[in-house]
């Protein structure tokens, strides 16, 4: 195009584009969009060069600008991430409601037994192993807990899983009482706990093969990869503990542990182990995903909508909804209501 028609289509003067491509002279942001277009150039590509010139022009190019500029990048990141976690009206009202409902609890606290902390978290193992597949009843899950039986026609790796399930549960209790930081160390011993005895080689270990997830399209990351994914994940976590609604971290470390998918078997149990310690830690209860048909598609499900859809909404909402109702029960037992 001759410097005329860029004029004419912008509505400026032709001397005008003339130091535009001279350098002389910088548009507007208004003016690169329309140059943008009139001129068929990428409108992402043509801004980024518009403003790196900006800086230039404007700060020079010495040292000190370019610290300037390290601590703008810093900033504007962390207003893009918060702008990302900005919750969802419709999950907001959720946690104000969790919320209302932990205040209840709290002051019932002392009206509460073991033997209700024991039977809510023999419901949990039950629900977590069958979501994984295992067909113990409820009551066979607690024959083999707590009597120490064993049930016939079922297999010593569903009696394994019950028994490392109630042990692991025991450890993150031991881990609120003693307020213990989490780190990566901690999720490995929750692991080595839940594979004990069923893959010794694999338990507490992060995995050195590819693999695939039945029933998703998501490919986990190759093994390679695994350490310092997970590295990032526990900087992000600490970045993010003190500064995130509870439920939402829990519900975010839970995705994203499973997402990495770090372990050879039983990252769905870790997950889970993991996001309910960081409820406890906080004064929340256990949230109990239930294991039937209905309700573990509903969270496979929301899990892969956030590889499908690149948005964490309906798996954070999920959780939410789980806590919400967990609480409710609890509360509603508490009061002697049920």
């Amino acid at each position: 195009m001759l410097i005329k028609e860029v004029a004419i289509a912008l509505g400026v003067d032709a001397s005008l584009v003339s130091k535009f491509e001279s350098g002389k002279r910088l548009p507007t942001k208004k003016q690169v969009f329309l140059l943008a277009s009139i001129l068929k150039i990428d409108a992402d590509e043509l801004m980024i060069s518009w403003m790196s010139e900006q800086i230039i022009s404007q700060y020079g190019d010495d040292n000190l600008a370019l610290e300037a500029f390290k601590v703008a990048e810093q900033r504007v990141a962390y207003t893009i991430e918060q702008r990302k976690n900005a919750v969802p009206s419709s999950i907001n009202k959720m946690l104000l409601e969790i919320d209302k409902f932990k205040k209840v609890l709290d002051n019932l606290r002392a009206t509460s037994s073991y033997k209700i902390a024991e039977a809510l978290e023999l419901e949990y193992t039950y629900e977590s192993n069958k979501i994984e597949g295992n067909t113990l009843t409820l009551q066979e899950t607690n024959l083999v807990i707590n009597k120490g039986l064993t049930i016939s026609g079922k297999t010593m790796q569903e009696h394994l899983e019950a028994i490392n399930h109630k042990e692991a549960i025991a450890f993150v209790k031991e881990l609120v009482s003693k307020q213990a930081l989490l780190t990566e160390r901690l999720v490995l011993q929750i692991h080595n706990l839940i594979l004990r005895g069923i893959d010794s080689p694999n338990a507490g270990k992060y995995r050195n093969v590819s693999v695939m997830i039945s029933g998703s399209t998501h490919l986990p990351p190759a093994p390679y990869i695994i350490p310092k994914q997970m590295e990032d994940l526990f900087f992000w976590y600490g970045e993010s503990r003190n500064t995130m609604h509870p439920i939402i971290l829990a519900a975010e470390m839970h995705e994203r542990l499973v997402t990495i998918h770090p372990f050879i078997d039983g990252n769905g149990r870790t997950s889970r182990l993991l996001m309910n310690l960081i409820l406890i830690q906080n004064g929340y209860v256990i949230a109990n995903i239930k294991g039937d048909i209905t309700n573990r598609l509903k969270y496979y499900e929301a899990l892969e909508s956030v590889r499908r859809d690149k948005n964490k909404e309906k798996f954070i909402a999920f959780i939410a909804k789980t806590e919400l109702e967990c609480m409710k029960r609890l509360v509603k037992i508490l009061q002697g209501e049920c």
